[in-house]
C-alpha cells in the first residue's frame, strides 16, 4: 500500500515523517530529498537542466540552488518546466524502492506537491498536513532565512489547503507536537488495521 504524505510549505510535513519513522513495519521515501540528490547526480537531469536554465545551473559540479529558485518561484511555466525535467526520473527511482520494499506494511511517500505533480494517482491513501498560513509562513522564514514575500511566492505555486484535504483520506492538524503525535499513532493503527 502507497500512503501519500503531503501540505504546504511550513506545514511541518518533515516532523510528520520523523513522527512515522518510528514504525518499523513502514518504509519512507521523501521525494523532495531524492529529487534533490537525483538533481546533483543524475547525467539526465543536469544535462536537461543546462539546456533549459543555463550554465550557471551549476558551479563547480554542484547545483545552484539559489539562482535555480530565483527563476522558478517567479514563474510557474519555469516551475512547471523544471517539475517535467526531475519527476519523471524521481517517479522511475521511487517504483525501484517500492519493489525494493515490498515486504513492508506500507510505504509513506513524502512530497509537497503530490496533486500538483500527479503522483496521487499511485497512493492508495492520502494524508495532508495543514497549520494556519501564518504559522506555516513563521516557520518558513525561521528556517530558510528567507522573506515573509519569499514564503508567500512559494504558497502561491502550490494548490491551496481546501483543495488538498477535499481530495484527502486522512488530515493532521500539525500545531502542537503532542497532539500531532496522537493524530499520527491515530492514522498508523487505522493503516494497519490496528484499530483501537
Amino acid at each position: 500500500m502507497i500512503v501519500g504524505l503531503t501540505g504546504g510549505i511550513g506545514s511541518g510535513k518533515s516532523t510528520i515523517v520523523k513522527m512515522f519513522s518510528e514504525f518499523e513495519n513502514i518504509a519512507i521515501y521523501i521525494a523532495d530529498d531524492e529529487a534533490k540528490r537525483l538533481m546533483s547526480t543524475s547525467k539526465r537531469i543536469k544535462t536537461q537542466l543546462i539546456s533549459e536554465f543555463g550554465e550557471q545551473t551549476y558551479v563547480n559540479n554542484e547545483l545552484n540552488r539559489a539562482y535555480l529558485a530565483s527563476i522558478v518561484f517567479k514563474n510557474k511555466e519555469k516551475l512547471a518546466t523544471l517539475n517535467s525535467i526531475v519527476h519523471p526520473i524521481v517517479n522511475e527511482h521511487f517504483q525501484r524502492f517500492i519493489k525494493k520494499n515490498a515486504d513492508k506494511t506500507y510505504i509513506l511517500y513524502e512530497n509537497a506537491i503530490l496533486f500538483e505533480n500527479g503522483s496521487d494517482s499511485f497512493c492508495d491513501k492520502i494524508i495532508t498536513v495543514t497549520a494556519p498560513e501564518d504559522v506555516r509562513i513563521n516557520r518558513v522564514v525561521k528556517r530558510d532565512n528567507v522573506t515573509i514575500e519569499d514564503v508567500k511566492n512559494r504558497i502561491k505555486n502550490q494548490w491551496n489547503v481546501t483543495k488538498k484535504t477535499l481530495q484527502s483520506h486522512y488530515l493532521i492538524d500539525n500545531v502542537t507536537l503532542n497532539n500531532s503525535k496522537q493524530q499520527v499513532l491515530k492514522i498508523h493503527n487505522y493503516l494497519t488495521k490496528n484499530i483501537f
